[in-house]
């Protein structure tokens, strides 16, 4: 095997030992949540040495950040409104809001990790917390961006107000499903929401003599 064969074995053992770090992370939080997660619990359940777990992340508040930011990745490919020939304004909104809704099943960990962090207050404030209110601040953004390419006549604080009750109310929804469990319906309440506020925005607009 020549050197450069085994430095590219070795970068795909690397990464295959971080994803396994990162799921097992995953699962332990998803029981434990954060303060139930170690390092020690995440070597056994993951079966790689403590120190290889030192090695990618520098603790366990790094470990948690990572996988947020993981999560929210997968997450934020969903949150892109359609193209035109995906129907009018509204079925794309409520395609776009399905997708999300979809992501969040398949990826909850960016949420539901990061809103027990978000809930939490701590004298020292874990990065993991830093990075999903960061994360956050991305999600409030292409959403805005989204209302205001669909309504260009609404005013910055319409489009401000729209997106923070969009916000909470993807929220609220995700929190319901956590406590209720699978006979919650997440796709169709996640188009609901977003019909409504596609609705409450031609509103807006039209009352202003828009």
């Amino acid at each position: 095997m020549t050197g450069s064969q085994t430095t590219r074995r070795k970068r795909a053992n690397g990464v295959e030992s971080r994803q396994r770090i990162l799921d097992a992370t995953v699962e332990i939080a998803g029981e434990r949540g954060y303060d139930g997660t170690s390092i020690a619990a995440v070597s056994a359940k993951c079966g790689l040495p403590a120190s290889s777990i030192y090695w990618h992340f520098k603790d366990k508040d790094d470990l948690i950040a990572a996988v947020i930011e993981r999560s929210f990745e997968t997450w934020l490919k969903a949150v892109e409104l359609p193209g035109d020939d995906a129907g009018t304004p509204l079925e794309r909104v409520a395609l776009m809001a399905a997708n999300v809704a979809r992501s969040l099943l398949a990826a909850p960990d960016f949420l539901r990790l990061g809103l027990m962090l978000a809930l939490e207050r701590r004298p020292t404030e874990p990065r993991g917390r830093t990075v999903f209110l960061q994360v956050r601040d991305i999600s409030h953004r292409r959403i805005a961006e989204i209302i205001a390419d669909l309504f260009p006549a609404l005013a910055e604080d319409e489009v401000h107000t729209l997106t923070t009750y969009a916000v909470a109310g993807a929220d609220g929804l995700f929190v319901h499903r956590e406590i209720q469990g699978d006979s919650v319906d997440l796709v169709a309440l996640f188009e609901l929401h977003a019909r409504l506020i596609h609705d409450a925005a031609a509103r807006m607009a039209a009352q202003a003599g828009r």
